[in-house]
């Protein structure tokens, strides 16, 4: 590969982790990962939000109060690079379970895209704008099973097994 190459592969795979990282703030209710996402300044359209980063993240840690769990599954994307601006697209399925368990509102997968208008500053690219563009939405209302046997759950908060997983890690060879 070529310097430039190089350059360009780096970020896009920058550009995939603002992603990914934004995902796994919403699903482990980490609101500050979430905003890290985010330049300073940054926008945000989702479905029933239109305002700044700052705001949506207030906005989410009370939406996301009504869900037991949610879960972001990211597909195909793709990063068009302009210099230090770039347009990611980004398709996914997010599931969201809730009590009670035959509450549509609560218990439904829908499928996005989300495109966001990244811009690179200080080696650091962060959303600048993004608009959540909801295709689908599949109630799963009265559709979850209890799990079948004993074993790790997912947790929203610093004992999920990411976090004890990420802590043993850091402490390095026990």
């Amino acid at each position: 590969m070529t310097a430039a190459r190089d350059s360009e592969h780096n970020d896009r795979h920058e550009i995939h982790q603002v992603v990914l990282r934004y995902c796994r703030g919403v699903d482990r209710l980490d609101l500050g990962l979430v905003r890290s996402a985010y330049h300073a300044e940054g926008i945000d359209h989702h479905t029933g939000f239109d305002g700044t980063a700052d705001e949506y993240v207030d906005w989410l840690a009370g939406a996301l109060q009504r869900f037991s769990g949610t879960m972001h599954i990211v597909g195909n994307h793709i990063a068009e690079l302009h210099g230090d601006y770039a347009v990611s697209e980004t398709y996914g399925t997010a599931v969201h379970w809730g009590d009670p368990g035959d509450d549509p509102r609560r218990n439904f997968t829908s499928g996005f895209r989300y495109v966001d208008l990244m811009t690179r500053r200080q080696s650091r690219w962060a959303i600048s704008e993004r608009w959540a563009v909801r295709e689908w939405t599949r109630s799963d209302a009265g559709r979850l099973l209890a799990k079948e046997g004993k074993g790790p759950s997912g947790r929203r908060d610093g004992t999920d097994p990411l976090y004890l997983a990420t802590a043993r890690a850091s402490a390095g060879p026990s």
